[in-house]
């Protein structure tokens, strides 16, 4: 054609040596109280996060009273003994910041966002936040039926469903993992208002409390304004809390859900995993990447593009103090449930008995270690990742180390933590969808005893 210019494709540039990166310094501090001290200022933005991290998480649950943790975090955000207290949340909204609670397994964590101009205000809100919260009984039963909601639709979901009982059928029924962390419906119901106030008493203690300041604000100037609000605070230091985390059996299980209005079916497929500070942390993180981690992993590429089974298939590790569950999680048409698993199981297989090649090995470490820098460019991630230091228990180099740790793993040490950590003969495999549409094709595969359950998780 005449009268339109054409260009010639210029050669695609050549990747660079990764620019080196430097975690944020931070300094560490305590009051005399025992509340320890993080603050890393960065004064690029008028902004300022505080996360005051504390030893309460689920794993602190009471026997038959799971969910308490979850419901006490969430109650810190309903109000205050202060006669404005129950507009608290109000009140950080006039300073145009925000303020989030909530418990995962190993803690608690309060985390407050503020402009610079206004940290003195939202300092001393916190104060109130977590030195006396109100704990109304109104609010008590409202969170406590909103959580009951929330199961009630889990229920119709089943996504959440595998999620879920997964969990129960993978762990012993005596492990505090064995059940939601925010509780189930009858731990839910039974949670009263003077068994928050003991949680709060015996676990929201200064001494056992981690506040972690990032952002616009000077070292100094921070130790003296915690001082203010929380040096008059005492309290005992208390012990961490810990969970059996033993498996409910040591040979495979399939768990068949039924729930007969499901067009697909939900695959959860995995077993108990790591604590966070195992020393093959790096080996199983590549293990993982390249196995369902990433969306051109083996799992994904079988089951999406080979085979049309799935719109995506991925693995994970949920890392804990104690050991968390790793899992293959996908969805998928009823029909083709059998085959699906089938080729899960056959890729598990695969890697535990040859090396990753070199450029699988290649993609999942330079992704790794290219989006790492990125993921640090606010203070709200920085506050989280100082929190994992925390949590875990992490060396302060941690970060600076890291791209270097996921680049001296070798294809070699692949294999090795497959081999130690993938265990084929332990899997539990739970199938949430139309037991009658699957079930036969499920035993076909012989994959070990089948249970089948309602969705309330009672065995049929």
């Amino acid at each position: 054609m005449t009268g339109i210019a054409t260009t010639e494709r210029l050669p695609r540039p050549r990747a660079g040596e990764p620019r080196p990166y430097q975690f944020p310094r931070f300094d560490r501090g305590a009051l005399p109280n025992g509340m320890k001290l993080i603050v890393a200022p960065i004064s690029k933005l008028p902004i300022v996060t505080i996360s005051v991290v504390v030893d309460a998480g689920a794993v602190a649950d009471p026997p038959q009273r799971s969910g308490l943790a979850q419901l006490t975090a969430k109650l810190l955000l309903e109000g205050t003994t202060s006669p404005e207290g129950t507009a608290i949340t109000d009140r950080f909204e006039r300073l145009g910041a925000s303020i989030d609670a909530h418990a995962d397994w190993d803690v608690a964590a309060v985390t407050v966002s503020t402009l610079t101009d206004k940290l003195s205000e939202s300092f001393e809100l916190l104060g109130a936040v977590l030195r006396r919260p109100g704990f109304n009984d109104r609010e008590v039963e409202r969170l406590k039926a909103e959580r009951l909601a929330e199961l009630l639709q889990q229920r119709a979901e089943p996504r959440g469903l595998a999620d879920e009982l997964f969990s129960r059928f993978l762990y012993d029924s005596r492990s505090r993992y064995a059940l939601p962390d925010g509780g189930d419906e009858t731990s839910v119901r039974g949670l009263t208002r003077e068994e928050v106030v003991r949680f709060y008493e015996a676990r929201y203690s200064p001494a056992s409390m981690t506040m972690i300041v990032v952002g616009d604000v000077e070292t100094r100037a921070l130790e003296r304004m915690a001082a203010a609000v929380f040096g008059d605070w005492r309290g005992p230091m208390t012990t961490p809390a810990s969970s059996s985390d033993e498996p409910a059996r040591r040979n495979r299980a399939l768990h068949i859900v039924h729930k007969p209005d499901a067009p697909q079916s939900e695959l959860r497929i995995g077993h108990v995993g790591l604590p966070r500070r195992h020393p093959d942390y790096f080996p199983a993180v590549i293990m993982n990447a390249v196995l369902g981690g990433l969306f051109s992993s083996r799992i994904n590429l079988n089951l999406r593009e080979v085979h049309g089974y799935t719109y995506g298939a991925n693995s994970y590790f949920d890392w804990r103090r104690q050991k968390g569950p790793w899992v293959v999680a996908t969805a998928v048409a009823s029909d083709v449930t059998p085959a699906a698993a089938t080729e899960v199981l056959k890729e598990i297989d695969r890697f535990r008995s040859a090396a990753i090649t070199e450029d699988e090995l290649t993609l999942a470490t330079s992704y790794l270690d290219g989006v790492f820098p990125i993921r640090f460019e606010t203070t709200s991630a920085i506050a989280s990742a100082l929190t994992t230091l925390v949590v875990y228990d992490l060396p302060d180099d941690w970060y600076d180390e890291y791209r270097a740790r996921v680049r001296a793993v070798t294809s070699g040490d692949v294999l090795v933590a497959a081999e130690r950590h993938l265990h084929p003969e332990a899997l539990q495999m739970v199938v949430v969808g139309n037991a009658a549409a699957v079930r036969e094709g499920m035993e076909a595969i012989a994959f070990g005893p089948v249970q089948r359950y309602d969705v309330e998780g009672r065995r049929a």
